[in-house]
This record gives structure tokens, sequence and C-alpha cells, in this order.
């Protein structure tokens, strides 16, 4: 009995270990997601003020360009959805991040509007496969009482990066050409991250169990990867799940594009635009990872459908002239409910599925939801090539929280969910 209990131990302690380098090394990695993501609008305003560093750029084609990472981030994240369900986690990560490492650290030698614009969608390929195979390696470690605390930590490494971004833009200014020296810090990965993820991280045991069902059992009885999404009973929950994820990131994209300089045109100084920026994510950071406590308990999606009214609310105030201190308050809060919520949305969808789908499926709410992604920016450019208050463009955003809201509550129980668990109506039993 005592080396039974010496071998239990062990193993919980093995455990434990591969469970903290997983989750450590995922959020690491999802930092840079984010980093890139807020890179681009701090550098954004030098880009356009000054036509010597990569062409003239108009509010239009920045909005546009801003888009090209996000096409990438659709294309990574649908192929290592379709790969990473077949061929296991680890290999997918390690790939990913020596990709995204070197397209960054092109980019920060771009000298023109188009190549810029290429490396950015090459860049995008490689953060949308992290960013759709980090979920499903986490959801297969963590254990089930704690699945959204851990999805919530793993993810809020993006709007850490979003902080990250906007503190680096404030200690390095980005005019001249000091940008490049902003854009080459997101090659970092490529040593401070790669080396340890090569050593540490491990592959799903979950995954390989599951690999080893899906070879002794028939492909029609058993679907994996997208043709079990196109089948009952996941066909109508993909799509609910990937409309939400499509309302939480055109938020997440459009404000973190724009929010600096339709603050800026309303009369705030570039380091208060830059501010706004730091707050905004900081909120969604600290935010995110309490709404995850509460989703443990209560379920992701009432917590889902709550934070993107909250997010509305705030929207619609920003634009009022309130105090100072009282507009950080909303402003933080704005970013509980835009970028705050989509952090949980990520674990919502990478515990929502089975095993033999889960890289599929948050590949589809990741890869569906950067068109989201794709329209915030566009949006953004285009109100503020029109000439658009302040006011119309946040009740604009605020009317897409509210239908993020609306679609939440249209999730249906998960089909792996227990008769046993119905009051819960969380859709997060695996």
């Amino acid at each position: 009995m005592p080396d039974n209990t010496e071998n239990t131990d062990e193993r919980a302690r093995a455990t434990g270990r591969q469970l903290t380098w997983v989750v450590a090394l995922s959020a690491l990695a999802l930092m840079f997601d984010g980093y890139d993501l807020v890179v681009y609008g701090t550098v954004l305003p030098t880009l356009m003020a000054d036509p010597g560093q990569i062409g003239q750029l108009s509010a239009g084609q920045a909005g546009t360009l801003g888009s090209y990472a996000l096409v990438g981030v659709l294309v990574g994240a649908l192929s290592a959805g379709a790969v990473s369900d077949r061929i296991g986690r680890r290999k997918v990560v390690l790939a990913s991040i020596t990709w995204f490492s070197l397209g960054m650290a092109a980019t920060a030698f771009a000298q023109s509007i188009a190549v810029f614009g290429i490396l950015r969608f090459l860049t995008g390929i490689g953060l949308g496969a992290i960013l759709a195979t980090v979920g499903a390696l986490v959801a297969e470690f963590a254990p089930p009482e704690r699945k959204n605390r851990l999805n919530a930590i793993v993810y809020s490494g993006i709007p850490a990066g979003g902080v990250s971004a906007s503190v680096m833009a404030l200690i390095i200014d980005p005019s001249g050409s000091h940008w490049r020296i902003l854009m080459m810090i997101g090659a970092s990965p490529l040593i401070l991250l790669l080396p340890f993820a090569i050593a540490k991280l491990p592959e799903s045991q979950l995954w390989l169990d599951s690999r080893g069902r899906v070879a002794a059992t028939s492909t029609a009885q058993e679907a994996v990867g997208f043709s079990a999404l196109a089948r009952r009973p996941l066909v109508f929950p993909t799509l609910v799940l990937g409309l939400m994820s499509f309302s939480g990131l055109l938020l997440t994209y459009g404000l973190n594009t724009w929010l600096p300089k339709i603050m800026e045109d309303n009369g705030y100084g570039k380091a208060y635009a830059l501010t706004f920026l730091l707050v905004l994510n900081g909120g969604a950071i600290v935010g995110g990872l309490l709404a995850s406590y509460v989703a443990d308990r209560t379920g992701a999606k009432p917590v889902v459908a709550t934070t993107f009214v909250l997010a509305s609310l705030m929207l619609v105030l920003l634009p009022l002239g309130l105090p100072v201190g009282v507009l950080f308050v909303a402003v933080a809060i704005a970013g509980v409910g835009t970028i705050g919520t989509q952090v949980l949305i990520y674990g919502f969808v990478a515990n929502y599925y089975p095993t033999r789908a889960r890289g599929a499926g948050v590949a589809w709410c990741a890869g569906f939801g950067r068109l989201g992604g794709i329209a915030g920016p566009i949006i953004g450019g285009a109100l503020v090539a029109a000439g658009v208050g302040s006011t119309t463009a946040f009740q604009i955003f605020a009317g897409v929280a509210l239908l993020g809201a609306v679609v939440a509550v249209a999730v249906p129980r998960s089909p792996q969910e227990p008769v046993a668990n119905l009051a819960l109506d969380d859709g997060l039993t695996v």
C-alpha cells in the first residue's frame, strides 16, 4: 500500500508539473498574439503621419492594412484546427512559435505598404495557429473544476501582450524609425520561448487516447475534426459559437486598433490616447480572471452574456464627456466586456467540444471569429475616414456587444454535458 500511495503521489506531482508548463508556455505564446494585435495600433499614427516609412497611408488604407494580419490569423487558425486533431497539439504549437517570430522579425524591415501587408498576413498565419491550438491543449490538461480559470489565465496572455505593447510604445516613442524596434520585439519568442517549449511542452494524453479510439472505430461512427462539426449534434452550436466569437473579436480588434486615434481626435493627447489602450487591456486581464472564477461556479454562458451587456453600456458612455477618472473606469470595464469576454469565449468553446473535435472547434471559433476581427479595423477606418463623430462610432460598437449577448444566450447545452448537470446550463462538462 505505501508503494502504491507513493506512486500515486508521484504521478500527481508529475501531472501538476506538466499542467504548470502547459499553462505558462501557452500564456506566454499568446502574449505575442496580443502584442502583435496592439502594436499595430501604437505605430499606426506614425505610419499615417510619415510617408517616408512605408508610403502614404490614408485612414481607409490603414484599416485595410490592419486586417491583413487577421486574414492570416483566419487561415492559420482553420489550418491548425484541421491539423492538430490529427497530428497532435505539441507539433503545431512549436511550428507556430517559430513561424510568427520570423514573421514579426521580417515585418520590422518592411519598406513599402505592399511588403508590410504581405508580412503581416504571413505573421498572422502563425499567430492564428497558436491561438487555435493552445485552447485545446489546456482544456485537455486542466482539471474540471478549474477549466475556466486556467483557460482565462492562458488567454489573458492576449490582453497582457496588449498591455506590453502599450507600455513599450510609451517607453520607445514609435515616431521616426523607432516603430521598427517595437515590431522586432515581437520576434523575441524565437529565443526566449521556443527552447523551453521544445524541452517542456508535453503532448496531450487525451489526444493520444482519442486517436487510439478513432483508429479502432469507423469514421462513419466517430468523425474527427471539422467533419465532426458538420454533423449533429454539433452543427447548430458551432454556428452560434462562431457568431459569438465574431462579435467578441470585432470589438477586440476594432477598439485596439482605433481607440487611440478616436480618443486623440476627441481632444486627448497622444500619451492619454495610448493610456486608454493600456487601461482597456489592463481591465480585460483583471476582469477576465475574476469573471472566469465566477464561470467555474455558475457556467460560462451567463457570464459571457453579462459581460457583453456591460461592454455595450460602457461604450455608450465613453463619448459623453465624463471626468477623466470616471472615463478610465468606463474604459477598463469596456475592456472586461470586450477583450475580457473574448478570453472567456475561448475557454467556453475549448471545453464545449469532445476531444476528437476540440481542435477544430476552437479553430472554427478563432477563425470565423477573425472575420469579425477583420471587420473591426475596417469599420473603424471607414468611420474615421468619413469624419463620423466618436459618439456614433462607440454606439456602433455598443450594438455589436449587445448582439454578442443575444447570441451567447442562444448557445445550447453541450452534448457532452451529463443530464444530471442540466441545472448548471453551462455547456462545459467534457
